[in-house]
């Protein structure tokens, strides 16, 4: 099953189980943050690449990386997420679940996480591995979806790929720009649909600003306060209303100042067509 299929399947999971917390309007980027969320709560992306180098050196070692090969492929071949989650355990030590979930594993993180861990259920593996101090702790996540088989797509991907990995010090400030680089030919991006003065036109980089607009809402959810935002002259169909972040070089930027006291670290991944956000600090 490709990758898109399946998350389609987790997020139709998702919502029914979350469903009492939510509520009957959550939609599809909220229940996609939140699903991230959930799972990334019983995560230890530490723990993970010293337990399974092999993962760590096939997908780069990134938190946001690790986490995507559990939620992908980790959890289903029986992987420890911590040295105190194991969805395999979670599922063979609570069989009242079983006639619920079956062998959906991510069923079974979202029911620890809702409500499982406050009664008390043990979710613990049974072969805990190596344990670790986790690095980082996930703040805050989003995810929006955008059409891969466009060119607009390769803008996305590119800007994606030179945001993942920025690091923001204590009292440096983040600038989507500076990140993002200059949307030139020479450095990569074509042209795209782009908005200007409320109207649509073409212009080298659109989609550009997706990326940085999913990165507010990252920043959103992780309670991170913009010193510079800018909404879009038109609505976008990817966010919900002021959600959303246009930047344009050398005029237009999205900034926070990171007050947080510990390093933060900005991970972003880009691939068939699902868009994803994440800001740990660093513990």
């Amino acid at each position: 099953m490709e990758k898109k299929a399946i998350r389609r399947v987790v997020l139709s999971v998702f919502a029914v189980v979350f469903f009492a917390v939510a509520g009957p309007k959550l939609t599809a980027e909220a229940a996609n943050a939140q699903e991230v969320q959930a799972v990334a709560s019983v995560f230890d992306g530490t723990y993970y690449a010293t337990n399974y180098p092999d993962v760590a050196a096939s997908v780069g070692g990134s938190q946001l990386a690790l986490l995507n090969h559990y939620i992908y492929y980790g959890i289903n071949e029986g992987r420890n997420a911590s040295a105190t989650f194991n969805a395999t355990d979670y599922m063979n030590k609570n069989p009242d679940l079983q006639l619920l979930y079956g062998d959906n594993m991510l069923a079974y993180v979202y029911h620890y996480v809702g409500c499982g861990k406050a009664e008390g259920r043990d979710a613990t593996p049974a072969n805990p591995g190596i344990e670790t101090t986790p690095e980082y702790t996930l703040r805050g996540v989003y995810v929006t979806e955008y059409n891969s088989t466009i060119p607009r797509a390769t803008n996305v991907e590119l800007a994606t790929k030179n945001l993942n990995g920025t690091v923001v010090q204590p009292g440096q400030t983040f600038s989507a720009n500076a990140a993002i680089g200059k949307r030139t030919t020479a450095n990569g991006f074509v042209e795209a649909p782009v908005f200007i003065n409320k109207e649509h036109a073409m212009g080298i980089g659109g989609g550009v600003c997706q990326v940085s607009s999913t990165t507010y809402a990252a920043m959103k959810t992780a309670g991170i306060e913009a010193s510079e935002r800018h909404a879009h002259s038109l609505p976008v169909n990817y966010l919900p209303e002021g959600w959303d972040a246009t930047i344009s070089w050398g005029s237009l930027d999205l900034k926070f100042v990171n007050n947080e006291g510990s390093d933060l670290l900005i991970n972003a991944t880009a691939n068939s067509g699902i868009l994803t956000v994440a800001i740990y600090q660093k513990n």
